[in-house]
């Protein structure tokens, strides 16, 4: 089994097993007591957290470690903005930033804040004058995730931290794809991680706060970790985290080169191997193990049980994934195609050979799932003599309304249109994707007594 989902949760570190089980002796005892166990405990965390600030490039004594990444998003975000009240309650964020992000976004604007979503382009990237234009006099905090965890692109938090620090407001960068690759550079301000995306165990999370940022922990009082992390904390856990933070260090510049090869390989060659095919992502800046693509007229949930069954765990951003029938809010705002979406991260060590056969397998499990969901084949039809066509999918989800489009594209003249009747949210973000794709017009969104009616209208 090829494991190729490290943006979700790595493979445990070597490492990291082996300091878990050397301070299960040592680390269980209260740090906070003053006898013998309880100091090597307190040895134990003090060495810990000075090894990851060293790794994150922070001071020990700002550096609190938390029960996950995203516990240390919610703690940062309501902690900066509860401390800089006076000064406003508007919160800027990306609009692709990570779930645990955006919705601490929705509960300060739920509770009578102001939020500004900064929009991306196609590769998922934000433009650093986009954030300067949105900064104000009442702007109390900004958002700014390292790198995408759906699609791997790369931000300009460096440059954004600058205009922010300009402007005298705080940065907290979500750096939980990134930081096993490396610091991350600016002059942020708040820093938060999460263990199991380098390696570490799960369930520990960072959150760091940079001297001099006004900060006002949220909850109920409580006396460890500055009071910004409430409860007892797993030390052999959090070793095992530091430890393994500081071997993926050592090795992430020989090992980003080589996983940045194999990723290339993959962006060049899927979409020779597999027709019909949009990788999306910055092809720049971006993380060195992972690549995204979508598939026309596939269903995301068949291609990836179809990957599952040929040996391949991936992930995807596809709404035929997803209970909530939705695509991916990331995918969403970068205006990609969102049907049959794959993520492949590759975690550190990952062979070769397991990549080629990968690409090997995935044009068949690709035209499998097309075959089976009755996809156009590429046949050109005739044209007839109506003008306009109406293709009803209500009621069915993705990819169907598009398929159902392809289908009948050619049963209309050039300069004629074809109205596809949908309720699925996908069909929004697919019908004018697959336009671009296919060099035809879309035309626009129209209201209908069920759902949508989507204008397309034929060039070729």
């Amino acid at each position: 089994m090829s494991y190729f989902d490290a943006a979700s949760a790595a493979p445990l570190h070597p490492v990291a097993r082996q300091a878990l089980q050397a301070s299960f002796d040592e680390g269980w005892a209260d740090p906070a007591r003053l006898y013998r166990e309880g100091r090597r405990a307190r040895l134990l965390l003090d060495a810990a957290r000075e090894a990851t600030a060293d790794a994150v490039g922070c001071r020990p004594d700002e550096l609190a470690f938390t029960a996950s990444g995203t516990r240390a998003v919610h703690s940062g975000v309501a902690g900066a903005l509860a401390g800089r009240r006076r000064v406003g309650d508007h919160l800027i964020v990306s609009a692709v930033e990570h779930s645990s992000v955006l919705h601490s976004a929705d509960l300060h604007e739920a509770s009578g804040g102001s939020v500004t979503h900064v929009q991306v382009d196609r590769s998922g990237r934000v433009s650093p004058s986009s954030y300067a234009g949105a900064l104000g006099p009442g702007t109390a905090l900004a958002c700014l995730q390292s790198a995408n965890h759906e699609v791997g692109t790369e931000q300009p938090v460096a440059e954004v931290a600058q205009l922010c620090g300009e402007a005298g407001v705080p940065l907290l960068v979500d750096a939980a794809q990134s930081l096993g690759w490396g610091r991350v550079e600016g002059d942020w301000s708040l820093l938060t991680a999460s263990a199991h995306k380098w390696g570490g165990p799960s369930g520990v999370g960072l959150l760091v706060v940079r001297k001099g940022v006004r900060f006002a922990p949220q909850g109920p009082a409580d006396e460890r970790e500055s009071g910004r992390a409430a409860g007892f904390e797993n030390i052999p856990a959090i070793v095992a985290a530091a430890a393994s933070l500081r071997a993926v260090h050592a090795e992430a510049a020989a090992e980003a080169a080589r996983l940045r090869e194999l990723t290339d390989r993959i962006r060049a060659r899927v979409p020779a191997l597999v027709p019909d095919v949009e990788v999306v992502g910055d092809a720049v800046h971006r993380l060195p193990g992972t690549v995204t693509f979508s598939c026309l007229y596939v269903d995301g949930e068949t291609l990836l049980h179809e990957l599952d069954r040929a040996g391949f765990s991936v992930s995807s951003g596809s709404s035929c994934t997803s209970s909530t029938l939705t695509p991916s809010h990331v995918l969403k705002a970068m205006g990609v195609l969102s049907e049959g979406n794959v993520r492949v991260s590759l975690p550190p060590g990952t062979a070769e050979e397991d990549v080629d056969r990968f690409l090997s397998v995935l044009p068949g499990a690709v035209s499998g799932v097309r075959e089976k969901l009755g996809a156009p084949t590429g046949v050109t039809k005739v044209p007839a003599v109506a003008d306009a066509l109406i293709v009803d999918a209500l009621g069915r989800r993705c990819p169907i309304p598009v398929i159902e489009l392809a289908k009948v594209i050619g049963d209309v003249p050039v300069g004629g249109t074809v109205r596809v009747l949908s309720d699925d949210e996908a069909a929004r973000l697919d019908i004018p994707a697959w336009c671009e794709m296919r060099g035809q017009e879309y035309v626009g969104e129209e209201p209908a007594d069920h759902g949508s009616a989507y204008v397309v209208r034929r060039l070729s």
